[in-house]
């Protein structure tokens, strides 16, 4: 009746999983506690849990990636001290089984649990408003979106405790992933928590794709619509071009191991390298999906801090749609060891160095943006020149590893490491930070603490540099990656170092989360009244922070690229209209969330042959879609008379700001940030 599921699996003979374990288990009941003893239940469901809201579904997918972060972390501090601790004559703190458990769980956290909800999270966050939008053109895919990626990323924690994650890296390459090879649950914990989440985000790309092509505002032409909007729709036509890819590969690799199929197996006609070219034609444009949206935050902020235009609009767009496509043309660089002919090679690799120079030309745009001039020095800006610093290093590596001689000598070495983190974490990590601490009080209505936002900066750029550098020496010295032991003494010294770097991270980590502790306390005199707090240039500026449900309560008309600075130039950011009118909104659902429990338990009952399980999760999944389908009542109205009191008090908030700062006409200047301080013309 339980398949292969008994108390054997759980990992009681493992000190380290079992206090992870119980950690897991006081933070749950600590949360669920304190939501019962302040009976903050029937408010957390109606909320939050059936929102359809894209403002708070994007901050869930931004709690779920922070959470992953902290898990993700974690598994790289402790391989890091694995290395440090398993020199010649040392094994370490760790089995070679769990460090494969470790780098397999890091990478596919890192990846598919932290950038990606945390790109689409911000990207819910800033593209609706930021089009003149009120919501997603489907709120409720939206939400069964949210709840996939909740599904799958609980599958990955429940590894933890029952059975074990995979063993076989994040790339999950055949034929170590194949049942002979590997016959555990980790495998398929690794598998279902993948194709779950992977199918809520199709179904993000195919919602943002029409939300943008076809919910923009009045006036706003595709060359009208903010940088990070255009980042948002290049990386939706990504992902819906090369998710299905690795959808389909995991299946057919799901077949393998369930019914013995034989697609990815050395033998009955199977082929090993054909699961590696579909992993990889979904792995390359993945590492440009996590990046691209990045790029647009980058440049948001670089123009609103700069307090001028973006350099060079057009070309940033034409590069942004360069990266794109030719990220489809690239991914045999991943395997050029693997026995391809050098004329292969050669193309690929000549592929690959080309698109360098849309990549290049980004970063020439950015620095033509803060030439003369005068840049303010706020968090989100710090971390955009800390990612120009340390991406153009990683990227230069990369066009190194894009010669395939030399990746002949680097491959599969510690060099590699250094090289895809050099690249993730300016790129990705950084960008989402700046992104967090740049929208951030647009979210919540407050700003972040600044103090603890530059120790936090300095501690991720000065841990980062001391982590990872060391790497690139140690791939040159010939450290192949993921060893859980060597021989070579030489090695141990650098990758103490590179231990040490992993502590400053965590100061930084800590500083992270001091800050939001102090800016929750400190939330009245970090309030944003205006909802304007950095002079923004685009259109979610224009709305209250956090702003109403229904985002704007006339939909602008838009007659140029930034929209709201040419409002608040032309004196009109702040006109109110006439009269106010009925608003229609979609109305929240449960649906998501069952849809979301009954696909982890669908992915349970599969890992564990719990047959029946699965079926009746199943079932549960269509009743989910059929009732949701059948329910016509799916809108609410809000009167124009609440909306013209929501704006009411929203203008009583502006006033206010302008009597603090003594900013006597906030309407005709429209050029002051919250702490007073003018703002010279671009």
């Amino acid at each position: 009746m339980l398949g292969r599921l008994s108390l054997q699996a759980i990992p009681y003979d493992n000190v380290i999983i079992m206090s992870a374990v119980a950690l897991m288990a006081i933070t749950g009941a600590v949360v669920v506690g304190a939501t019962t003893y302040y009976g903050q239940w029937g408010y957390l469901y109606r909320e939050w849990l059936t929102s359809v809201d894209h403002t708070k579904i994007g901050i869930m997918y931004i709690i779920l990636a922070f959470v992953f972060l902290l898990r993700g972390f974690v598994d790289a501090a402790m391989m890091r001290a694995q290395q440090a601790t398993a020199g010649p004559g040392q094994s370490g703190y760790l089995s070679s089984e769990h460090f494969a458990e470790l780098f397999t769980g890091h990478g596919t956290m890192m990846i598919l649990f932290v950038a990606m909800p945390l790109i689409i999270g911000m990207i819910n966050l800033a593209v609706p408003p930021q089009i003149g939008a009120r919501d997603v053109a489907f709120p409720f895919l939206n939400s069964v979106s949210l709840w996939l990626t909740y599904a799958g990323g609980m599958l990955i924690m429940v590894s933890m405790a029952l059975g074990q994650f995979g063993t076989a890296g994040w790339t999950g390459y055949t034929p170590f992933s194949e049942q002979a090879f590997t016959p555990s649950t980790g495998v398929d914990y690794w598998i279902w928590a993948i194709q779950i989440s992977g199918i809520g985000t199709t179904l993000t790309g195919v919602n943002f794709l029409v939300t943008i092509l076809r919910e923009r505002a009045p006036g706003m032409t595709l060359m009208r619509m903010p940088i990070f909007t255009w980042s948002a729709l290049i990386t939706m036509v990504l992902v819906v071009l090369a998710f299905p890819a690795l959808t389909v590969a995991l299946g057919m690799l799901s077949l393998d191991r369930f019914f013995d199929f034989h697609f990815f197996t050395g033998d009955m006609g199977g082929n090993q390298m054909m699961y590696i070219n579909m992993f990889w034609i979904w792995g390359h444009p993945e590492v440009y999906i996590v990046i691209l949206p990045a790029f647009g935050v980058f440049s948001e902020v670089t123009a609103t801090f700069c307090n001028k235009r973006l350099f060079g609009y057009k070309t940033m767009v034409y590069a942004l749609a360069v990266i794109a496509f030719m990220s489809f043309g690239v991914w045999v660089h991943h395997f050029f060891t693997m026995g391809q002919d050098a004329l292969r090679n050669s193309i690929f690799a000549i592929a690959t160095m080309i698109i360098g120079i849309p990549t290049g030309v980004k970063i020439y745009n950015w620095m033509a943006t803060m030439f003369r001039a005068r840049i303010e020095f706020k968090q989100p800006m710090l971390w955009t020149l800390g990612f120009i610093l340390l991406f153009t290093i990683g990227g230069m590596t990369g066009v190194m590893l894009a010669i395939p001689g030399i990746d002949y000598k680097a491959h599969n070495s510690e060099f590699l490491v250094a090289h895809f983190h050099n690249v993730l974490i300016p790129g990705t990590i950084f960008g989402m930070f700046a992104g967090y601490t740049y929208w951030f009080p647009k979210a919540f209505g407050f700003r972040l603490d600044e103090k603890w936002g530059r120790h936090a900066f300095w501690g991720w750029s000065i841990g980062f540099t001391v982590a990872f550098m060391p790497l690139y020496v140690l791939g040159a010295m010939g450290m192949p990656r993921r060893m859980a032991s060597y021989s070579n003494p030489e090695w141990t010294p650098l990758l103490w170092v590179a231990a040490l770097g992993a502590v400053i991270v965590m100061y930084g980590i800590v500083c992270q989360i001091i800050q939001l502790i102090s800016s929750i306390r400190n939330r009245h005199r970090l309030a944003d009244l205006t909802g304007d707090p950095w002079g923004g240039r685009t259109l979610e500026w224009a709305m209250s922070s956090p702003p109403a449900e229904y985002n704007f309560p006339v939909i602008p008309r838009v007659h140029g690229i930034d929209a709201f600075m040419d409002m608040k130039e032309n004196g009109t950011a702040y006109q109110r209209p006439a009269e106010y009118g009925d608003i229609h909104m979609p109305q929240n659902t449960a649906a998501g969330l069952i849809l979301g429990i009954a696909a982890f338990v669908f992915g349970f009952g599969l890992i564990w042959y719990i047959w029946w399980l699965a079926i009746l999760a199943g079932l549960v999944m269509m009743g989910a879609v059929i009732w949701r389908s059948c329910t016509d009542d799916v809108e609410f109205t809000i009167p124009a008379d609440e909306v013209k009191h929501i704006e009411d008090e929203r203008f009583r908030k502006i006033a206010l700001a302008s009597q603090q700062t003594d900013v006597i006409d906030s309407e005709s200047r429209g050029r002051v940030n919250i702490d007073g301080e003018p703002l010279s013309p671009g």
